[in-house]
């Protein structure tokens, strides 16, 4: 039985959130811990992970903190938006039972030297641009799945690279965790919720819809019998169609090895295709993709 709190406790201490978790582990022996790692802003995409969570699990862990070894020395680590009392309060409406808000210094009381490095994986999609970035999301990963020790750990798919690395990393490092992917959820109008649409002029939110609006035609076309190649072909034109877009990548690779796809053959042999794509509308850069066949 769930041990929800009216209002989630917050820690913001290695010290509390091991207190807080050997309370709930003696009260409740038999009781699962779910966790959920976010970087905070929080909106119904963050909360669906939550409710999730607190559906499956006795006690819900929410995690928030931006980590500074996944962002590049050109990135938006300043001005990623932050507001602790809207994710407290999204928090405590989606079941979340504990909230752990480190600092920087908690995290990293002195400059890591040890990292964790996944091949294959990150190369390509988001590792191409930004090299660097799934390390830093590795290791932040890593230490709190220590820290929590969760049974079940809950991740959005709009992240499909990110969610493909930590599937890898705890299976390759035998983490006892069960990662939990969860389905992308959109505004009314499509777009991919995002802490960062928060950046988007309503110019660039309105051309960013062609996002949505394309990849929602990739089952249509490969059903057609378009390959990944064609497939990649079509989306790139139909977003260069925007002026405000500025393309980082268009890619259809196997999930979740994230092997790159050319030819029809290789499409029909795959498992399941992710055609997934990143584009910058002004200084905002905004990722969104499609699993075929669709679940």
């Amino acid at each position: 039985m769930r041990a929800t709190l009216s209002v989630p406790t917050v820690v913001r201490t290695i010290a509390e959130l091991h207190a807080r978790l050997d309370e709930y582990r003696a009260a409740a022996a038999a009781g699962t811990i779910g966790l959920v790692p976010t970087m905070g802003y929080l909106h119904e995409g963050h909360a669906s992970l939550l409710r999730r969570s607190a559906s499956e699990n006795g006690f819900t862990v929410l995690s928030v903190f931006v980590n500074p070894l996944q962002f590049g020395p050109t990135e938006d680590l300043d001005r990623y938006p932050r507001d602790e009392e809207r994710d407290r309060a999204v928090a405590a409406e989606a079941g979340a039972d504990l909230i752990f808000m480190p600092s920087v210094s908690e995290m990293y009381p002195k400059r890591p030297l040890t990292t964790i490095s996944l091949t294959g994986v990150t190369e390509g999609l988001c590792g191409a641009s930004r090299p660097g970035h799934f390390d830093g999301v590795a290791i932040v990963v890593t230490k709190l799945f220590n820290l929590v020790r969760p049974d079940r750990a809950y991740f959005g798919l709009k992240d499909a690279q990110q969610l493909a690395v930590i599937t890898q990393m705890a299976e390759d490092l035998n983490v006892p965790v069960e990662i939990v992917p969860c389905p992308i959820v959109r505004e009314e109008s499509g777009l991919a919720m995002s802490s960062r649409n928060v950046y988007l002029s309503p110019e660039e939110k309105s051309q960013a819809l062609v996002l949505s609006r394309t990849l929602k035609r990739v089952p249509e076309w490969a059903a057609a019998g378009a390959n990944a190649k064609e497939l990649k072909e079509r989306v790139r034109q139909a977003i260069e169609e925007q002026p405000l877009a500025d393309i980082d990548y268009v890619e259809a690779v196997e999930y979740p090895s994230l092997a790159p796809l050319e030819d029809e053959k290789e499409a029909a042999k795959a498992g399941r295709v992710l055609v997934a794509v990143a584009v910058r509308f002004g200084k905002t850069r905004l990722i969104d993709n499609i699993l075929l066949p669709q679940a």
